[in-house]
């Protein structure tokens, strides 16, 4: 098997726009939700939401200013993992280099906007990058003709298990010598009148929205729903034999992951999480990694009832007896559900997390007799990890468990 390293990380999150910024607030356990600015809500009762804030799009020859807002995210994410990697494209290595980002469905807002203008100014309103711009596909081909990517180029869509599919399939193509390096993770930006109309419809959002930093509360007592975030991640993926060469910093090794289906529910998780936990259990065979090796896990945890309820009982059923001696965390509790970017966005987290021996809290924490797990709660974990799962579970029963290993140095 060839060994796959994460040798660069970006990131754009309700909590800063870059690595060490989001990093220093996730540990501190700042909260990234506020009300809703992106629209007015007018009588709609969700009307909180984790937005990015301050951000500006990078200076481009492609007119990225004009491109949708997940796009210009991805170009950034990825702009910033490569100088985080030290790694220039060029026309020599460029066709030895992928792009994998995703969405959950960055095209909809789109297509929601420009309905809107079609209505009010006619046809002729469209542009005629108009189509280009809904179709979810763009998210990476943006990436990759600003970076001057020539190798595997796809964009997954796995509703909220996207970016960190995208993670596990360039490890695959990685070990299969289809590339040397990937670009990969997820980028997401739907805080609009209908998402949130239909969100709120499927009774998924927090309900209790007068004091914003803490309506989400994943795996405690009273959670009932969580909050729409924004955002992208990506983090560059090496084989040992070319990080080695060119003296790349070894920031974590992937070992591997697992994908499976619940074929339960288009929405709901299983509430028996036969998905969930087969994921579970199949990543850590993948990595050759047993139960009681890991130490720290970075939960999907939305703060919806049924999700953190399937996830609880997932972990224990994969787990046994080591369950007990986890750190479980759920930072979705100070970003918001980021979708398709979430997944990456917590690998990022899990790198530093192996890195630095520190776990972000669970915020807004109140324990749930019904979930039997050792919570990181309220306040960061200062423990030393070896080994560091990732979930990430989707609707229509996208389960994507990834497996992580700190680098000895």
């Amino acid at each position: 098997m060839t060994r796959i390293f994460i040798t660069g990380m970006g990131a754009i999150t309700p909590i800063g726009n870059d690595v060490a910024t989001y990093w220093q607030n996730l540990i501190v356990g700042c909260s990234g939700a506020a009300p809703v600015t992106a629209f007015e809500p007018g009588d709609m009762p969700f009307n909180i939401a984790c937005e990015v804030k301050g951000y500006t799009p990078p200076a481009s020859e492609q007119d990225i200013a004009h491109w949708p807002r997940a796009t210009q995210f991805a170009v950034s994410v990825a702009q910033q993992a490569l100088a985080n990697a030290g790694l220039d494209i060029t026309t020599h290595n460029g066709e030895r280099i992928g792009v994998f980002m995703a969405t959950g469905g960055a095209g909809l807002p789109v297509a929601e906007l420009l309905t809107t203008a079609m209505a009010r100014e006619g046809w002729r309103s469209l542009d005629a990058f108009s189509l280009v711009h809904m179709l979810p596909g763009e998210i990476s081909s943006a990436v990759a003709t600003e970076l001057g990517v020539r190798g595997p180029v796809m964009t997954h869509t796995l509703a909220c298990a996207s970016g960190h599919y995208s993670v596990l399939e360039a490890y695959h193509f990685l070990q299969r010598g289809e590339a040397d390096v990937f670009i990969a993770g997820g980028a997401e930006s739907s805080i609009t009148p209908l998402s949130f109309a239909a969100f709120g419809r499927m009774g998924a959002l927090a309900s209790r929205t007068e004091d914003p930093p803490r309506a989400c509360r994943p795996f405690s007592v009273d959670r009932d729903g969580l909050i729409p975030g924004e955002g992208a991640a990506a983090v560059i993926l090496e084989t040992e034999a070319h990080a080695r060469a060119r003296g790349a910093t070894l920031y974590a090794e992937v070992l591997g992951g697992k994908l499976t289906g619940d074929a339960f529910h288009v929405t709901a998780p299983d509430p028996e999480a036969q998905g969930a936990t087969r994921a579970l259990r199949g990543a850590m065979q993948q990595a050759h990694v047993r139960p009681e090796a890991v130490d720290v896990v970075y939960a999907h945890g939305t703060g919806t009832p049924l999700n953190d309820g399937a996830e609880a009982l997932a972990l224990r059923r994969a787990f046994g007896e080591a369950a007990s001696h986890l750190c479980v965390t759920s930072i979705k509790s100070m970003i918001g559900h980021g979708f398709g970017a979430a997944g990456a966005q917590s690998l990022v987290a899990a790198v530093h997390t192996l890195r630095e021996g520190i776990t972000p809290p669970t915020i807004n924490y109140t324990p749930d007799p019904a979930i039997d797990l050792p919570i990181v709660g309220n306040v960061a974990a200062h423990a030393t990890a070896r080994h560091a799962i990732v979930n990430a579970f989707g609707f229509g029963g996208h389960n994507v468990v990834l497996v992580i290993a700190r680098v000895e140095t």
